[in-house]
């Protein structure tokens, strides 16, 4: 019993969107109403710029690095751990508190991955920073980080219910990208800190 309510609370804290409620608190309206309609840290960036986007990276990432640390903390199995933070990935992507109108789920990802396994973490994020400063395309940088993470989790030799869960993770975020990809195949997609027209 206590296993189902630990991976209920990581799909409730999953739906606390920070890009939302960082949006709502300076003024700058909901987010998934701009933009690119993504409540994720670049259309905030693009929106309310660098202070708003940093705060909703830490809540985003922060809330997926928590309940994973939670299942931790409370001694649950790999098959608990790993499903709370897919969870919290879920609740990130279809959150309850707001519509189930939630984000593409890169930084809870990454807080999740980062929690589950800290070298695979990092690596994850090394992959994003060099393909962001390669291609300076954001959804190119997270498409890369979230392809590679489960293999990172592989090499590093995580629990085989971890990598799933990240190879779960991985395929909805291709699929919350589609958009991205369509336009990164065209070569109209924004740059790193450019409006859309």
């Amino acid at each position: 019993m206590i296993e189902i309510v630990i991976v209920a609370a990581g799909y409730l804290l999953g739906s606390l969107s920070a890009g939302v409620l960082v949006a709502r608190a300076l003024g700058l309206g909901d987010p998934r109403d701009a933009g690119s309609g993504n409540p994720g840290a670049t259309n905030v960036l693009r929106l309310g710029g660098k202070k708003a986007a940093v705060l909703t990276l830490i809540g985003d990432g922060g809330k997926g690095i928590l309940a994973v640390w939670v299942a931790h903390l409370l001694g649950m199995g790999p098959v608990t751990v790993a499903l709370t933070g897919l969870a919290a990935f879920m609740g990130h992507l279809y959150p309850i508190f707001h519509g189930f109108r939630g984000g593409k789920g890169v930084a809870t990802g990454f807080g999740v991955l980062l929690a589950w396994s800290w070298p695979a973490g990092l690596a994850a994020l090394f992959t994003w920073l060099l393909v962001a400063v390669v291609g300076r395309r954001s959804s190119l940088a997270a498409l890369a980080s979230a392809l590679l993470a489960p293999l990172y989790l592989l090499i590093l030799s995580a629990p085989g219910e971890i990598a799933l869960a990240m190879l779960l993770m991985a395929g909805l975020t291709l699929y919350r990208h589609q958009d991205n990809i369509r336009r990164l195949l065209a070569g109209t997609e924004p740059r790193i800190g450019q409006r859309r027209g």
